[in-house]
């Protein structure tokens, strides 16, 4: 990776120059590196969570304008950070299904017509801003649409065949969008410029990255230098490479996690890997970085399945700790509903066509918007290096219960598990901190389960906060 720093001798530090000389730099060293970072994160996302909108799917009418609608419940839930996914016009060349791929972008500086005007997106844009609520855009750098405009009078923006025809990603089965090329250093202006509009003219608070491992990481660091010097932006890359967060991104994704949770409900996992993987996160990552944690999304339940069909009975309890391990929590719009038809079977969205959420009363509503309060209002929860340490709480039954502590000054979370398909009591080895801890969801004392008067149900949680 090639890197531009001065030496301020007199100040014995390291810091980066930057278009419009923003403040976004820090002297934090991370482990594993050789570098030093020089992202710094907006104020505002240290205690963020974050909502996928699926704007085709969210309501009936799949507008920017019926989901503005939506906006204060959302925001009453605890939801702080709108990811909307791709809302460009789709391109018709090759497209799948009806209504296309929202990744198959024709025009990176428009709004899909079907979804509404630019004007309406604006203004869902403003109505989020006023409800104290950020908003960033999909962004599809590493392919277009076949009949992007681009590809009309830029043909040397992408990956030509021996015919000097555009061509699929390689090594995909992607037929519906082509390979942009970004040995050409032009290509990079564009696509810059274009990611540029959409915080000048949108007033857009960051992007989430598709793939973006597959796009040169010095294109994404000269990228957000160019954002930041318009205002502080947020962003969200689909990898995980931890070369991503000196520069460029502001939080990456935890697959990983996501498949060892899909393993362990087929009995392929146990909690151990679960230990392991936090255990090489420190390495893995800077600790700076905000990584964040699901266990469903747009990819995942249309073509991997619900929550409830990957993980089962442990779907609660594992949201639960996917939303308290460490990480800025995601929803997915339908999440609340419970990814469900009406009589209770799995729903899961379709890719290219219409096929609208049912929302079935929004029945576990009141679950999430628990954990997404308790993320955002305590300190313990919030992301990255601004959140809590977390230590194990070993108990006697550690192969089906999992107990932990996240911890930040004065604040304390304890997060207790019951991954076994009976009620168990929680015998605690590990010493418990002092002072009154109280559940989120029903107000039990943690008193009631260290002295076993309270045993935990099957596929039970609870989380308790210190007083």
């Amino acid at each position: 990776m090639k890197t531009l720093f001065y030496i301020m001798l007199t100040a014995g530090v390291l810091y980066a120059c930057g278009e419009g000389n923003h403040d976004h730099t820090s002297n934090a060293e991370i482990k594993g590196h050789t570098e030093t970072r020089v992202l710094q994160h907006p104020d505002w996302s240290k205690n963020a969570t974050i909502y996928e909108v699926n704007i085709r799917q969210h309501t009936p009418e799949g507008t920017f304008s019926a989901f503005e609608k939506d906006i204060p419940r959302l925001k009453t839930m605890g939801v702080d950070v709108l990811w909307l996914m791709p809302v460009h016009p789709i391109g018709e060349i090759n497209r799948k299904g009806g209504l296309g791929s929202h990744y198959s972008v024709k025009d990176y500086k428009a709004v899909n017509p079907a979804y509404g005007s630019m004007d309406d997106f604006k203004r869902m844009v403003r109505t989020a801003h006023d409800h104290g609520m950020k908003v960033i855009i999909d962004w599809v750098a590493n392919h277009s649409a076949f009949d992007n405009i681009w590809t009309k009078d830029h043909l040397e923006y992408y990956l030509l065949d021996t015919a000097g025809k555009i061509q699929p990603p390689l090594g995909t089965d992607w037929t519906d969008v082509a390979q942009l090329n970004y040995e050409n250093k032009a290509l990079w202006t564009a696509m810059t410029d274009a990611l540029k509009f959409w915080v000048r003219e949108c007033d857009v608070d960051g992007f989430r990255c598709d793939v973006a491992e597959k796009v040169p990481t010095e294109y994404w660091n000269e990228a957000r230098m160019a954002l930041d010097s318009i205002k502080p932006v947020f962003m969200l890359a689909e990898a995980e490479k931890k070369e991503h967060h000196l520069k460029a991104f502001d939080m990456s994704y935890t697959w990983e996690f996501m498949h060892i949770t899909n393993e362990f409900a087929k009995g392929k996992k146990t909690l151990a890997d679960i230990d392991n993987y936090i255990a090489k996160q420190d390495t893995a990552f800077p600790r700076s970085a905000y990584r964040m944690y699901f266990t469903t999304n747009h990819d995942e339940n249309s073509w991997n399945g619900t929550g409830y069909e990957r993980l089962g009975n442990a779907r609660q309890v594992m949201d639960v700790l996917a939303f308290t391990i460490g990480g800025m929590p995601l929803m997915y719009s339908g999440q609340e509903g419970g990814e469900q038809y009406p009589d209770g079977k799995a729903h899961r969205l379709s890719f290219f066509e219409k096929d609208t959420v049912h929302w079935n009363d929004y029945k576990y509503q009141d679950f999430y918007s628990k954990l997404l309060h308790l993320h955002h209002d305590n300190p313990a929860m919030w992301n990255g290096e601004f959140g809590g340490d977390f230590r194990r709480i070993k108990t006697s039954s550690d192969d089906v219960l999992y107990c932990f502590l996240r911890t930040k000054d004065q604040n304390q979370v304890l997060v207790l598990l019951n991954f076994s398909d009976k009620p168990r009591s929680v015998d605690f080895i590990s010493e418990l901190p002092q002072g009154e801890f109280l559940s989120i969801f029903n107000a039990q004392s943690l008193t009631l389960f260290d002295k076993g008067d309270q045993e935990l149900p099957a596929y039970g949680y609870q989380v308790f906060v210190k007083k």
